[in-house]
């Protein structure tokens, strides 16, 4: 049987990428499991009230209180018009962690936030002892440690096409088998160019992706290759190995999602069109497989696939990752923080494409940069990643004052 009778899926970020794929699942395959709650950014108030009227959640968040009141006329209206009673709705920060925390074991929270402000929810939903299907990597980039150490066996499973592909090539697998983790990048717009062609490059062509359609931000870091630096660390966490032990290599076509070395020289990859249902469906129907879910791969038809190795020159995110990975003591969060505020700013005209990495690099090159021992737990990781926007927000606008006032909001 597919899904467990009963079982509920709170889903966090549902108009996003991934959010609105997993309720394309959740309509396809109803038995998975039973709407419970929505939490949302705010920011596409109408596409909620189509996501209420259609899945009819008992709970709906809006994590940003001043989008609050726009999303709630539209779900009102939504909701009368479908004749259904409407959800419980809440605002605010507070409001998608305990959401997150209001389920059990046997049910679900699908984390599709995007950025640090997922990390809470993370640990909420591991608290309660739901499973948790993890699409916010940053959760681990951020948080690492203390999203292991609360996560029990099995708990905690991976929604990203790379750690997915990962996590199934290891089934059987046990870990002193285990060589090396080899992911897959695709390279994102700009592959083949040198440092030099990207200085002018503007947002629009930033997120014009070949292969994925993604939100902002993550669509930005795959043009830097800030989110492949990401998942290099979500691997060494996910899986328990060093950042030496976790190689990148270019793969335009998209189609083999990452590979598993062993110790007698065999790799086991995992392939299959790039569609991310793969990955959302194995974590909600896991250990099921939904039939007919995407596309299988036609190996009637003549097709190449190719890998070359990364240009850590034009693209040193990478690096930057695995030393503030092998250094701990908060880099990861500064690195992540002094990320998102780079890319707002490249949004804003205030910083070029390249000098996103170059934010990242100088703010972790600051001889003031305080250190968050494993022992300060969540609120010393939150005063680090604090002190990290403050010193990118510095450097990007002078003296911080005003800068430091703008939120930075969860997107959806």
């Amino acid at each position: 049987m597919i899904g467990t009778p009963g079982r509920r899926l709170v889903l966090l970020g549902s108009t996003g990428s991934i959010g609105t794929q997993a309720l394309d699942v959740l309509t396809r395959y109803p038995e998975v499991a039973q709407l419970h709650g929505l939490a949302v950014g705010g920011s596409r108030p109408e596409l909620v009230a189509e996501q209420v009227a259609a899945h009819r959640p008992a709970h709906l968040v809006v994590s940003d209180p001043d989008r609050a009141e726009a999303v709630e006329s539209a779900v009102g209206a939504a909701s009368r018009d479908a004749g259904i009673a409407g959800p419980r709705i809440a605002a605010g920060a507070d409001a998608v962690a305990e959401l997150a925390g209001s389920l059990g074991g046997g049910d679900v929270v699908l984390n599709a936030i995007t950025g640090s402000v997922g990390l809470l929810p993370t640990l909420a939903a591991l608290a309660s002892g739901a499973r948790l299907a993890l699409a916010n990597k940053e959760s681990l980039v951020v948080g690492g440690h203390l999203v292991i150490d609360a996560a029990a066996p099995g708990q905690m499973l991976p929604v990203d096409s790379e750690h997915t592909a990962i996590a199934q090539a290891l089934a059987g697998v046990r870990h002193d088998q285990i060589d090396h983790l080899v992911v897959t990048a695709s390279g994102g717009p700009f592959r083949g160019r040198t440092r030099d062609e990207l200085a002018a490059v503007t947002p629009d062509q930033a997120l014009a992706h070949p292969t994925w359609s993604m939100g902002r931000v993550i669509t930005t870091n795959s043009a830097t290759l800030v989110n492949k630096a990401l998942e290099v660390i979500e691997a060494c966490f996910q899986f328990d190995l060093p950042e030496d032990r976790v190689q990148v290599v270019v793969h335009p076509q998209s189609i083999v999602h990452s590979m598993v070395t062993l110790v007698d020289g065999s790799t086991l990859a995992q392939a299959s069109p790039p569609d991310m249902r793969h990955a959302i469906g194995w974590a909600l129907a896991h250990p099921e497989k939904l039939p007919g879910l995407a596309a299988a791969l036609d190996f009637s038809r003549t097709q190449e696939w190719t890998f070359e190795p990364v240009d850590e020159e034009t693209f040193p995110a990478i690096g930057l990752a695995r030393a503030a990975h092998r250094e701990g003591g908060g880099a990861m969060a500064v690195l992540n923080a002094a990320n998102e505020e780079a890319v707002d700013a490249f949004f804003e005209g205030r910083v070029s494409f390249l000098g996103i990495t170059d934010l990242i690099r100088d703010v972790l090159a600051d001889p003031s940069r305080p250190r968050a021992e494993k022992a300060a737990g969540v609120d010393g990781l939150l005063a680090v990643e604090a002190w990290a926007r403050t010193a990118a927000r510095a450097r990007l606008t002078g003296p911080a004052g005003d800068a430091r006032e703008r939120p930075h909001r969860q997107e959806d």
